[in-house]
């Protein structure tokens, strides 16, 4: 708890390691959301996410917050992938359904778990505090596709951002593009550390802490030969939930 509270600190970012989450099964996503950015464009532009909407595929949701494009694909999924995996494989949607449904269930778990030590380390053990805690956050799940960029100067994977979150939790594959603004250091690379997850802190951690914890801002490059995937599950209260600094605080 002490390591977790002097990383959202200083940091707003940590590796972790020993979370229970079986290297078969980050494997297995990883696969899944290879399977998914493989697929012919016009068979993935089938499960495209509605203007109006939150899930499905399309570039990045803060893309619309910057001028220019970015060399990346995004897919999200919130709750059930049913629906969309139906769109993208008609006969044989299974396999990527039951892959989702696990993973998301494992994160879910491992999010609240974190966040409860992530307000531990800040004193917060009285869970009247945060009521909506022991029911359980939210989670959606963004799997993200970084494509080999002829010109890796000259674009970029994502933007520079903050998550509008508690918590998220990033599998990243074993390539290198992940950095984060550290004042005074400028932009650090997020190096890939064999089984670890990177936990970053988000805009309603940092809220609740009354801006002791750091929502650490972070951003994604690409590069000339490798083609780079990550899953992020970014977790936080239901959207009926009002957040403020804890009193404590």
């Amino acid at each position: 708890m002490e390591l977790i509270g002097h990383a959202c600190k200083k940091w707003g970012v940590f590796q972790l390691i020993n979370h229970n989450i079986s290297k078969t099964l980050l494997d297995d996503v990883e696969i899944a959301g290879k399977r998914l950015f493989s697929l012919p464009m016009h068979q993935k532009l089938k499960a495209a996410r509605p203007a109006d909407g939150v899930a499905g595929y399309g570039v990045a949701r803060i893309s619309s917050f910057f001028p220019k494009l970015m060399w990346s694909e995004g897919f999200t999924i919130i709750g059930s992938p049913l629906e969309h995996a139906t769109k993208l494989w008609p006969n044989d949607f299974q396999n990527f359904c039951d892959t989702i449904e696990v993973y998301q269930k494992q994160m879910k778990k491992l999010a609240g778990k974190l966040m409860w030590l992530m307000l531990g380390s800040l004193g917060i053990t009285i869970k009247e505090d945060v009521k909506w805690g022991d029911e359980g956050g939210c989670g959606a799940l963004q799997l993200n596709s970084y494509p080999a960029c002829p010109e890796p100067d000259r674009a970029m994977g994502l933007a520079p951002h903050t998550d509008s979150t508690i918590l998220t939790i990033l599998h990243q594959s074993n390539i290198s593009g992940l950095q984060v603004l550290r004042e005074g250091c400028g932009w650090v690379t997020v190096a890939p550390l064999a089984g670890a997850l990177v936990v970053h802190v988000g805009d309603l951690l940092h809220i609740l802490s009354n801006g002791l914890y750091t929502n650490v801002r972070h951003r994604a490059v690409v590069n000339r030969t490798q083609h780079r995937l990550s899953v992020a599950y970014l977790y936080g209260p239901p959207s009926s939930v009002k957040i403020s600094p804890l009193q404590n605080w």
